[in-house]
């Protein structure tokens, strides 16, 4: 008997001896394939419940059962969308879908080739996951051909799902530096902006809660609609709500990424959970090397020639008469990194700390395992995922914030855009940042930590970071509003030194005041704050210089921000018209000239990080924030729309036969409540990305959490789940998580095995 045998034979024995919760589905089976068939097998050792909005709860005798579980539902929720990024992952793409796939499969085909070579290289148990999460894929195309492209073969296997968590060199990363070289090689200075990514983040201590225990909440911001919601592309950024249980072996529950075994980059099981939110560390670095003046294709290091290899890939695809074609691209590879530049004179290659890492599935496996903070940090020394802050809480009264990042080790100065000349081995970097070097906090007082995108300076007032004793290479300070505002409300302290306020307009007390300790409840109350710091900060110069122009044309605008709440909430009137000045006034004409300045410049008080939960404040030009409101004004009457619209008449959240009012705003306006809208042709915004994924989890005995999927469960448009928690999502609602056998059994609509009939409830 095989390792991998004995461990299914333990986990089953382990499973007969604790009582099933549900009957098992009715049997019935769509398919005449043999019962033999290893996926017929596997089907018979998993069971799906659906529970009230079609949460799946996928209960598994083993984890390759799980892992066959996990692919099935994903593909009866995204259909072809999973089997398209499973051909994403093999560089087959183009095969199906033309040409312009290319370069997503020739980037595609050394990440597979290393799926492949490192496959026998994860844990018995994390090759299971994978191996069962293709053959779930599988037997749904097996089952449902009509769904899928007629030339795609049911034949995914553990290394085509691994593919997907396998990192490689970041092309993006070279393509801005090779971009930002002018004839004489020397970058120009890219800005890229981050203004729309990211997510929010607490945890609290039992200090700051009415029960004792700690809460954990987790927010990530990404795009609504995209390619994951035709149906036709590979999905990859869609969140995907589920319950995954091998009876005494995991228990977890989580935000299952659509399109992958292992996308669990936030949940819970019964001892703790983590959330994630983006960090942004800059990890790779490129490197300037003489060419050898003799050897064609040999660069110089450590005074020897260092040869640059030579590869070609072919890559085939469908032409648009349904044929096919092949194209052959050459790439150039050092025992450092790939050359993503030449000259006659110098080669440039690019080296980054992601490149070949395969353990990241690994990884979260033993993260949704874990029992203790011991544990879990333990886990996290692995580092296989590559970024992202982890906000952490647990049932054993512990909060921690940890920045994660696979920091290079760099043997020389930072270079910031530029290359680092090396002439020696020695001067490229060879190892990583100690862990024990990352920002580490753990249960600091004040008893709450929090992120939303910016430096891990800010997680906490009370214990500000020693940047002496951090990398020299993390991203410098910084501390945007809705950090700002995260602090101010996770801190619960308002008009406090040192933290957010006002600009003289008061701000009604809400729970998280000094004093007041939070339910659960009180923490869904708090995310959903509609509350715009941008219009704390800065109204009363805006209402002074408008007031101090005497313009009669600016009357009714002054009256309407006069009687403002300062709030994007739904039924709120004024935000309309401080959000078009907003945009005219940062974004537009500064002074007069048709010139734009910096935006630091249109501040009276720039940022400051001596005073950075306070900073920027006020504004800079009187005319200039006059002549916005003027332009806001007319932009918005010309468009039919009133000045004193409620901000819910414009802003709103559509999809299905959902229409709804919503709170919420861009994060450049300081809204904690992150929502950023596109036009919809009638002088509305309809929500398109940010706040999507909300949980809440309280850690007593048995975790109590809260959760809203903004876009539903389903991509399958008309689907009873496709909209479901659309309406509850705009109007600042969530449900609560069916946890126990008891709560599932209760509230599950629908169970089945893969493939076999479905019971209705």
């Amino acid at each position: 008997m095989s390792l991998r045998d004995a461990q299914r034979t333990a986990v089953a024995a382990l499973t007969l001896a604790v009582p099933g919760i549900f009957p098992a589905a009715a049997t019935g089976q769509t398919t005449t394939r043999d019962a033999a068939d290893p996926a017929i097998a596997l089907a018979q050792r998993v069971e799906i419940h659906r529970t009230e909005y079609g949460i799946p709860h996928i209960f598994a005798d083993d984890l390759e059962a799980m892992g066959f579980g996990l692919g099935y539902v994903q593909s009866e929720d995204y259909s072809r969308s999973i089997a398209m990024a499973m051909l994403a992952s093999r560089g087959t793409l183009a095969r199906h879908l033309g040409p312009e796939e290319l370069d997503a499969d020739f980037a595609a085909r050394p990440i597979h080739a290393r799926a492949v070579e490192t496959f026998h290289r994860l844990h018995p148990r994390t090759q299971d996951v994978y191996r069962g999460f293709a053959e779930g894929v599988n037997h749904y195309i097996r089952l449902h051909p009509d769904e899928f492209p007629a030339r795609l073969t049911p034949d995914f296997t553990g290394p085509d799902a691994l593919a997907r968590d396998v990192q490689g060199w970041s092309r993006a990363d070279a393509a801005r530096f090779v971009a930002g070289l002018s004839d004489e090689d020397a970058p120009e200075q890219p800005t890229p902006s981050f203004a729309l990514d990211g997510s929010n983040a607490w945890a609290f201590h039992g200090t700051r809660t009415a029960s004792g225990n700690t809460i954990l909440l987790r927010n990530p911001h990404l795009p609504w609609e995209g390619r994951h919601d035709l149906l036709e592309r590979p999905s990859g950024l869609t969140y995907y709500e589920g319950h995954v249980r091998v009876p005494g072996v995991i228990d977890f529950y989580g935000d299952l990424r659509i399109g992958t075994a292992f996308g669990i980059i936030g949940g819970f099981n019964a001892h703790l959970g983590w959330a994630t939110t983006n960090n942004y560390p800059t990890l790779s670095q490129v490197y300037k090397l003489r060419m050898h003046p003799d050897l064609a294709d040999h660069a110089l290091l450590d005074g020897r020639p260092l040869a640059l290899e030579r590869r070609e890939t072919t890559v085939d695809y469908r032409t648009p008469d349904g044929g096919s074609a092949v194209e052959t691209r050459v790439s150039w590879q050092t025992p450092h990194g790939p050359v993503i530049h030449r000259t006659d004179e110098h080669v440039y290659l690019l080296k980054d700390p992601r490149d070949g890492e395969f353990r990241r599935g690994e990884q979260f496996l033993r993260m949704m395992m874990a029992r203790s903070l011991e544990e879990w940090l333990d886990v996290m020394k692995m580092r296989a995922h590559p970024t992202s802050n982890f906000t952490y809480a647990d049932r054993g009264g512990n909060i921690v914030h940890y920045y994660n990042a696979r920091l290079p080790l760099l043997p020389h100065p930072l270079t910031g855009d530029t290359a680092a000349f090396a002439t020696t081995s020695a001067d490229i970097w060879s190892e990583l940042v100690p862990w024990e070097s990352l920002p580490l906090y753990l249960n600091p007082p004040g008893g709450y930590v929090q992120q939303a995108n910016d430096t891990p300076d800010y997680t906490n007032l009370n214990v500000p970071m020693d940047r002496d004793t951090m990398p020299a290479n993390l991203p410098e300070p910084r501390l945007r509003l809705r950090s700002q505002l995260s602090l101010e409300l996770a801190a619960g302290v308002a008009d406090a030194e040192g933290v957010a306020g006002t600009a003289g307009r008061g701000v009604p007390a809400q729970a998280g005041s000094p004093g007041l300790l939070l339910t659960l409840e009180d923490v869904v109350e708090l995310k959903h704050t509609p509350r715009m710091l941008l219009a704390e900060r800065v109204i009363d110069d805006v209402l002074a210089a408008a007031q101090a122009a005497d313009d009669p044309a600016l009357q009714e605008a002054v009256e309407v921000l006069s009687d403002w709440d300062l709030t994007a909430g739904a039924d709120s009137r004024g935000g309309v018209l401080f959000a078009r000045w907003a945009s005219q006034y940062f974004d537009g004409d500064f002074d007069g000239t048709g010139d734009e300045a910096g935006e630091t410049l249109r501040w009276r008080e720039a940022w400051d990080p001596m005073r950075p939960a306070a900073t920027p404040y006020g504004l800079s030009n009187p005319d200039a924030t006059v002549r916005a409101l003027g332009r806001a004004a007319e932009s918005l009457r010309a468009e039919g729309i009133a000045l004193d619209a409620a901000w819910g008449q414009v802003h709103r959240v559509i999809r299905g036969e959902v229409d709804e009012p919503v709170s919420g705003c861009p994060p450049t306006l300081g809204c904690f409540r992150v929502l950023s809208f596109a036009p919809t042709g009638d002088g509305r915004l309809a929500a398109n990305r940010g706040d999507s994924w909300v949980f809440v989890v309280e850690f007593g005995d048995v975790p109590r959490a809260r959760t809203v999927l903004a876009y539903g469960q389903t991509a399958r448009t008309g689907a009873p789940h496709h909209a479901d928690q659309a309406a509850m999502f705009a109007r600042g609602q969530t449900k609560e998580i069916a946890w126990t056998d008891e709560d599932i059994r209760r509230t599950t609509i629908t169970s089945y095995r893969p493939g076999e009939e479905i019971r209705q409830h």
